[in-house]
């Protein structure tokens, strides 16, 4: 299907060269290097289905800064540590926006949504909001039982596969897990016990990821890219409603929840989107904020923090199954903290830097985000080239933390890369939301002012989680009764995931709680 798709996308190319007047050449400006390119389609035959991996290719083969066209839009391609300290920290508030594709609008509540939103007021407001209320020290502390408890019914799950000898699909359970945790901390729910909805928000995230891809390719047909629309409109569409529906539910129960408040119950906590709702219904509030611009933002929150992370976790227990002497080591030194008496816990993390190398090792490696986007807001110099406001910009992570001038065995997974003074940890630990001290060659969440605010978070769970299930748990991979090492092929798309999902046997090393 895919090869049919780019078969298709090429003969409209190549029909609208009649159609589509010619793009005017740049020829007082000195722009980037830019690769052959053939006529009208420009370097859209050199993209795959996979497209952070034909970006690498790209760079590659013609240098960490290039500028790239795909049919009548330009893009503006980095794939260095050195080039991306100038977008992310020398030139940040101007590539500080985020570039709009084709149909935006179009996707589930459009434009409204926090991550994709132009730099300007309401983003500013919601990234506030966002620290403030969610993700901030004090409400992560706060927070902390949380996690504690979801990771808790999580392994209780585990434990009971592992004691009928039942496979499960890793990917699958950390999903509910993440999912859990983020329903949990932003609308006090659980979302996993009501209809399957883990499963039915992991459906979205990744039918909007596809549909995004999709409908982005109308960036390159020109005036006729309302051909991609009649295409994929009803899709786009219907996952807007089914968006729309759960996450409706969830405001009139909040809403419904507040009322009994006002009724007399005010022992209940707010959570955060009792917070929006209350912004929402203040007119004297700091930015007058839609009811669209709830469910935007919740969608948001879904997509930066269940499937990202929960992807992260199966590379790191994937890796650690085909590498036995580093599963060994990690599970020796989370003894050696705990002595085995009791379940690793959060607050252990700063003693456990094996542990802590092991995740960022993987997140290296296996980025959630491999390709994040930029948009230059007005015209600027990048290594002494010509960089044209309005020009979308892809910084290419996954190359960037695979490049031999930065790493050593770039593509091999070495945890001991990670292994620093206690110091220089702290240190590096307390930059992961700043850009300063930074080299720029270990950024898995992006970095600058548009960086992902929830880093601090991702790494707590994911270090926690992935150390319960190492004291846990062995996990036995087999096909036919014979152990094999598991698949390390990605999938295709813009996101990294696996190809083909981690379907492990657990077997019991240490059970805490006495299940059974």
């Amino acid at each position: 299907m895919t090869e049919i798709y780019y078969l298709f996308i090429f003969i409209l190319c190549l029909i609208s060269i009649f159609i589509i007047r010619p793009i005017n050449p740049i020829s007082r400006i000195h722009l980037p290097p830019s690769p052959p390119a053939i006529p009208v389609i420009g370097h859209l035959h050199l993209l795959t289905s996979t497209l952070y991996k034909s970006f690498h290719s790209l760079s590659s083969k013609y240098g960490p800064l290039l500028f790239l066209r795909f049919g009548s839009s330009s893009c503006l391609l980095v794939s260095s540590a050195s080039v991306a300290s100038e977008i992310f920290k020398t030139y940040d508030f101007v590539f500080s926006s985020r570039p709009i594709f084709a149909f935006a609008d179009k996707l589930p509540y459009g434009n409204s949504g926090f991550i994709t939103a132009p730099y300007g007021d309401y983003w500013r407001f919601m990234k506030k909001l966002c620290v403030t209320e969610l993700l901030g020290p004090r409400q992560l502390e706060r927070s902390k039982s949380i996690r504690d408890e979801e990771i808790k019914r999580f392994l209780l799950k585990v434990f009971e596969n592992a004691h009928r000898s039942k496979e499960i699909d890793v990917g699958a359970e950390l999903m509910k897990l993440t999912n859990n945790v983020t329903c949990r901390m932003v609308m006090s729910s659980r979302c996993s016990e009501k209809d399957d909805e883990a499963e039915r928000i992991r459906e979205l995230v990744k039918e909007s990821f596809e549909l995004a891809a999709k409908l982005c390719f109308g960036d390159v047909l020109g005036t006729l890219k309302r051909l991609t629309f009649w295409v994929y409109g009803k899709q786009a569409m219907d996952v807007s409603r089914r968006y729309d529906e759960l996450l409706e539910r969830v405001l009139k129960e909040h809403e419904e929840k507040k009322g009994r408040r006002i009724g007399g119950v005010e022992n209940e906590e707010r959570d955060l989107m009792d917070i929006l709702l209350e912004v929402y219904q203040d007119d004297k509030a700091e930015f007058k904020i839609t009811r669209t611009h709830i469910k935007a933002f919740f969608m948001d929150l879904f997509i930066a923090g269940t499937d990202t992370s929960a992807e992260a976790m199966q590379w790191a227990i994937a890796e650690l199954i085909n590498h036995p002497e580093v599963f060994i080591k990690v599970r020796e030194e989370i003894e050696l903290v705990t002595g085995n008496n009791r379940l690793v816990e959060e607050s252990d993390m700063p003693n456990l830097p094996y542990l802590q190398a092991v995740v960022k090792e993987t997140l290296r490696l296996y980025p959630p985000g491999p390709v994040t986007t930029r948009e230059c807001r007005q015209n600027c110099k990048v290594r002494g080239y010509d960089i044209p406001a309005k020009t979308a910009v892809a910084i290419n992570l996954y190359a960037i933390m695979r490049d031999p001038d930065s790493w050593d065995d770039p593509n091999e997974f070495r945890p001991e890369r990670f292994l620093v003074s206690l110091k220089e940890q702290y240190k590096l630990e307390d930059n992961q939301n700043d850009t300063k001290g930074q080299n720029f060659n270990f950024i898995p969440f992006g970095a600058g002012r548009r960086g992902c605010p929830g880093t601090t978070l991702a790494f707590n769970l994911m270090n926690t989680t992935v150390a319960a299930m190492v004291q846990c748990f062995n996990w036995k991979v087999s096909r036919d009764g014979k152990g094999v090492k598991v698949d390390m092929h990605s999938g295709p798309g813009m996101s990294l995931s696996m190809a083909h999902p981690l379907i492990s046997l657990p077997v019991v090393n240490f059970d805490p709680y006495g299940s059974m």
